[in-house]
């Protein structure tokens, strides 16, 4: 009996003495450095952007909110509405997104709730279901035409 416990208590303290203190081995796939490497050349290009005051070509995402004018099912009735909402905002971007069983029209990348507030009081008249939804939006064009 104490050959057992002897030799449970030897296997025991070997597997704790088999770890190396101090010693962390990373392993990663080269691809992501390569990500990091882009991830920071398109940092670096809008802030780059902003400095000489031209309009970006790069989409910067970020949270904002956007409102929603429509939904259903119908797929060909959403495309109307979004005709119908191009043809008297064409400034404005659309978004259809579809999560089953409907398709949702968003419209706007708006950076305050105020500005999505101001287009949903405009679109009272031409559309009964108006929403705004916090979500990530591609970040508008800054108009630089009043600074000096």
């Amino acid at each position: 009996m104490k050959i057992l416990i002897t030799g449970i208590f030897c296997c025991f303290s070997i597997a704790l003495f088999a770890q190396d203190k101090g010693h962390v081995k990373i392993v990663k796939d080269p691809m992501i450095d390569s990500l990091i490497a882009k991830r920071i050349a398109l940092n670096t290009k809008s802030t780059a952007v902003i400095a000489t005051g031209k309009p970006s070509s790069a989409i910067v995402s970020q949270m904002g909110y956007r409102v929603q004018i429509f939904y259903g099912s119908d797929r060909r009735k959403v495309f109307t509405e979004q005709a119908r909402f191009r043809s008297s905002y064409s400034s404005l971007n659309t978004y259809i997104t579809y999560k089953e069983p409907n398709y949702y029209l968003r419209v706007g990348d708006f950076r305050t709730r105020l500005e999505a507030q101001r287009l949903l009081n405009e679109l009272k008249p031409m559309f009964p279901t108006l929403f705004i939804f916090r979500e990530k939006i591609n970040a508008p064009n800054l108009d630089y035409s009043n600074d000096n």
